[in-house]
């Protein structure tokens, strides 16, 4: 592993991987909703102890957390993982987080 989370390059461990991309996708949708952890716990039903939990990293959200959280920010958080490329070996890769993309070109 690489970086820091949720920004880490982590190869190989596919579950940790899709629970990275989602923690990203929700810091990065309650940054453009201008969203605090306490205002999305309210307006979703989900406690703001597992959004803090699941954007530290430290738990994995379960799929009603996730549906609860997208339905509420009105994009979908859940990754398009299937779709990540694959490196020499054949092995689906997560994608390079903004910034680091910009950096390898």
């Amino acid at each position: 592993m690489a970086g820091d989370w949720p920004y880490a390059v982590m190869d190989g461990y596919r579950p940790a991987q899709v629970g990275q991309a989602i923690a990203r996708a929700l810091a990065e949708a309650m940054e453009r909703k201008g969203l605090s952890a306490n205002a999305l716990a309210t307006a979703s039903g989900v406690n703001r102890q597992v959004i803090s939990n699941v954007l530290a990293g430290s738990t994995w959200p379960d799929l009603l957390t996730v549906a609860s959280l997208e339905d509420t920010l009105g994009e979908m958080l859940w990754p398009r993982h299937v779709d990540w490329p694959h490196d020499e070996n054949g092995v689906r890769q997560q994608p390079l987080p903004p910034q680091l993309h910009r950096e390898a070109e």
